[in-house]
């Protein structure tokens, strides 16, 4: 285990933001995770977990060791005539992994092609996409426990995944994810939930054409990082109550929405921050993308205050508009390397 200090983690977050941490450590083995805690614990410091860094909001400095998760493997755990297990690596590419099961006639991941990040970061947000999350084929996450100081394992069900959110995201900093399975279908059962993938998909749809129409549609709406930095979808689609939705529908009848288990009803995020202007505008370096409107994108040499004045001024005019609050997705560093709570400009 090799620790560098002053480390620039720019190249290593999507939205390249310029950040710079104390100390920094690359492991690709995770019995290094219990040394690395050690060496924190040694030199006072916060510990803080990086993976893809593609959703994320970054200081200019910060004191804590980064741990970079880069472990690489796959390996299949259990196998029948319907399903497969398979145990992969926190460090692994999320996108190859999808298009890898799918090629193998492990299914289930489609709707979920294109997602930036590594695999380790999935759980923590859950993350999701057209009618799919990564937390209805998890299985099991291997971790370190900083708080009860070992290594566990957790079931989907003790995951608490929800909507974006898991309980890696409800104790944010207790948990250093380093592998995890999923229980994939070898017959495939296609998510055409969407209007617009199902047109696309068309009546002789098959899992390979559910995965292409998918990277199809993102690579169309969505910009790439390595030509406009950006964290993917900034924003969480809110999910409103019932009488909360009457009152939008009455004055936006075709507003994009999604009717919840509970009653409740998603909204479109996207569909909001259009109506409200903000599709290709911008302040200053920092604005939202002219073909995604849920997209914020750094132009140039932004900081964190300018992506927060931004994304604070947007939430503001939701709210004005609509009475909808928007809840950022990325997660917010604070200079000590702790996950701090995004404050509400409403």
């Amino acid at each position: 285990m090799s620790v560098q200090h002053d480390f620039d983690l720019t190249v290593f977050n999507t939205l390249a933001l310029k950040s710079q941490c104390s100390d920094y450590v690359a492991l690709t083995d995770h019995n290094d995770i219990e040394p690395a805690i050690r060496y924190a614990k040694a030199h006072g410091l916060n510990v803080f977990v990086l993976s893809g860094g593609s959703n994320l909001l970054l200081p200019e400095k910060f004191r804590a060791l980064t741990i970079h998760m880069l472990m690489q493997g796959k390996e299949i755990l259990s196998e029948n005539a319907d399903e497969v297990v398979i145990k992969v690596q926190a460090g692994e590419i999320w996108h190859d992994f999808v298009c890898e099961c799918c090629a193998k006639g492990y299914h289930g991941l489609e709707n979920l092609a294109l997602i930036p990040g590594r695999v380790g970061a999935a759980p923590v947000q859950n993350i999701g996409a057209y009618g799919v999350e990564a937390g209805e084929f998890i299985e099991t996450v291997w971790a370190y426990d900083l708080k009860q100081e070992q290594h566990i394992q957790l079931t989907a069900e003790q995951c608490h995944f929800g909507y974006r959110d898991s309980i890696f995201k409800q104790q944010a900093g207790r948990y250093i994810i380093y592998a995890l399975s999923f229980k994939l279908l070898k017959h495939a059962q296609l998510r055409l939930n969407y209007a617009d993938v199902a047109q696309r998909v068309g009546e002789d749809a098959t899992a390979e054409k559910l995965l292409q129409t998918i990277i199809s549609i993102r690579q169309q709406k969505l910009p790439q990082p390595e030509q406009f930095p950006n964290a993917g979808s900034f924003f969480k689609n809110p999910v409103i109550t019932a009488q909360q939705f009457s009152d939008l529908a009455e004055h936006y009848p075709n507003a994009p929405h999604y009717q919840q288990h509970n009653g409740m009803q998603k909204v479109a995020a996207g569909w909001l921050i259009d109506q409200a202007g903000w599709k290709g505008k911008r302040l200053g370096d920092v604005g939202m993308f002219e073909r995604q409107a849920l997209v914020l994108v750094n132009y140039g040499q932004a900081s964190l205050q300018d992506v927060q004045r931004t994304y604070e001024q947007i939430q503001t005019d939701i709210y004005q508009k609509f009475a909808i609050r928007l809840e950022p997705e990325p997660v917010l560093l604070n200079q000590f390397g702790e996950i701090s709570p995004h404050i509400s400009a409403c």
